[in-house]
């Protein structure tokens, strides 16, 4: 008989299937399975059952639609080392590479059937970004490295900039993908700022204070007053992020209405917030030259000028004032505008040092071999012993005048393209509005950067790989928006 003809009512329900014998097994040795995981591991067991039930589902929707591979990376990039400070020996720190390897499976046989098109990632800053690995893997060649271990530690300086970079591209083409990835950022970014809130007002937990009396209490609690820290790596990570946060959601809400609208301006509020009782006094320079990028980006002379003056009177507030002197947060902001402070002098003077040291060295000291983080690989090493402080110090310190050279041609290139096109090249308004936000956060970042190692670490590298490729392709965005536009006025 032609299966034509076949009564579409005559096949079995999945219920039916039951009757048969071979449903009835299956089913019995599942039960039998379940049964035999809760009975030996009890309350364990329950916990690996959901944990695979979740799993199964998870991936399920990850190889269905990969860009949920994007977003988990970015959750995961602002908790996981808070994790490592409840939960130890587990090599989290691989964690983000396994999620991005994944993501980058489910995008292959999400499209199995057909050829993977990769064009959207053929861009200028890809390129760049392929040449600044290279130059990274070489790094295992250089022959001041003295351990493969450091460089593995510090892998994500090269892979992560290049391979994030190709998913943001690859995955984040709409408006409402992009939306979607501010969501999640502030998300977190709230969570963030209600733990620092919680560690300021009620003090530590458990996990907190062992991390503290390991070492961290040194740069942490100053004075008796803990410099808050989340569960971000430090202080300084935890204000930097916060700052670049209230200046992108603050920028951001401004493309925004209702509802949406004081999501984004709530994020950045709470996230200036944040910014403030880190105690982080670098941070500050994340609203000062984000802000200030933002009003240049207007080319509106009213605005630029009311800009200035705004900056330019919290500039007289904190240089050349007393006022809110007896808030600890407030007195220590204060202090990054002092040119005589003392730990100001201590950093100039280990630049000083590392020069003499870098000078015969142009490919620097190796990846990962320099500043606190490499003392538990080379404690007694001369770059171990030198703080490095600021991120470009670091890189200079690491990959040498070479890598520092281009690490600063490839950021001023991002930044000062995608500007040229808000300025000159993109026309709609709510796309300038967005990629306004980007550019201005990443201005900040740039300049905090400079006090402190904000830009490689955790979050904030994984949202300035993002944000890169994001305002190196303005147009697709533009482009979405005017679809949609169309798609109203025909229908």
């Amino acid at each position: 008989m032609n299966s034509n003809n076949t009564n579409p009512f005559d096949k079995m329900s999945g219920s039916a299937n039951l009757v048969n014998p071979k449903g009835i097994l299956f089913l019995f040795v599942g039960f039998v399975f379940v049964g035999l995981i809760l009975a030996k591991l009890q309350v364990a067991g329950v916990g690996l059952l959901f944990a695979l039930i979740f799993g199964s589902v998870y991936f399920f929707l990850l190889f269905k639609n990969p860009t949920i591979g994007f977003y988990t990376a970015i959750g995961l990039n602002f908790v996981i080392l808070g994790i490592g400070r409840y939960v130890q020996g587990l090599p989290l720190g691989f964690a983000i590479d396994g999620i991005m390897v994944i993501t980058f499976l489910a995008i292959i046989f999400s499209r199995f059937r057909e050829r993977v098109d990769w064009s959207p990632a053929n861009k200028d800053i890809t390129i760049l970004a392929a040449i600044w690995l290279g130059y990274c893997i070489f790094q295992i060649a250089n022959p001041e490295a003295r351990m493969i271990e450091p460089w593995i530690a510090g892998r994500g300086i090269g892979f992560y900039f290049f391979f994030f970079l190709i998913l943001t591209f690859m995955l984040i083409d709409t408006n409402k993908k992009l939306d979607t990835f501010l969501y999640v950022w502030g998300t977190f970014s709230l969570l963030a700022t209600l733990k620092g809130t919680i560690q300021m007002l009620f003090g530590v937990d458990y996990a907190e204070q062992a991390w503290l009396d390991n070492g961290g209490a040194e740069t942490h609690v100053l004075f008796g007053k803990l410099r808050v820290f989340s569960f971000f790596s430090d202080a300084g990570q935890f204000g930097g992020n916060q700052g670049y946060a209230g200046v992108v959601f603050i920028i951001y809400s401004m493309a925004k209405k209702g509802l949406t609208k004081v999501f984004f301006l709530t994020v950045g509020i709470l996230g200036l917030y944040g910014m403030m009782i880190s105690g982080t006094r670098g941070s500050i320079a994340v609203p000062f030259a984000g802000f200030m990028t933002f009003f240049v980006l207007r080319k509106n002379v009213k605005v630029l000028s009311v800009g200035v003056i705004f900056v330019a009177i919290v500039f007289v507030f904190f240089k050349y004032t007393l006022i809110a002197n007896g808030n600890d947060q407030v007195r220590r902001m204060r202090s990054a505008f002092d040119p005589n402070e003392p730990s100001l002098k201590v950093r100039l003077d280990n630049q000083k040092i590392l020069k003499g040291y870098l000078a015969s060295r142009p490919f620097g000291g190796g990846i990962g071999h320099a500043g606190d983080k490499a003392q538990r690989f080379l404690p007694h090493a001369f770059l171990s012993n030198v703080a490095t402080d600021s991120w470009y110090v670091l890189i200079w310190a690491e990959l040498g005048i070479i890598g520092l050279t281009f690490h600063l041609i490839v950021l001023f290139y991002v930044i000062g393209k995608a500007s040229f096109k808000v300025m000159f090249v993109i026309r709609d308004p709510i796309t300038k509005f967005k990629m306004s936000a980007l550019i201005s956060g990443m201005a900040g970042i740039m300049l905090a950067s400079y006090g402190n190692a904000i830009l490689g670490g955790m979050p904030t590298a994984l949202l300035i790989y993002a944000s890169m490729a994001i305002m190196s392709n303005p147009e697709i965005f533009e482009e979405d928006l005017n679809n949609k536009k169309t798609e109203l006025i025909s229908a």
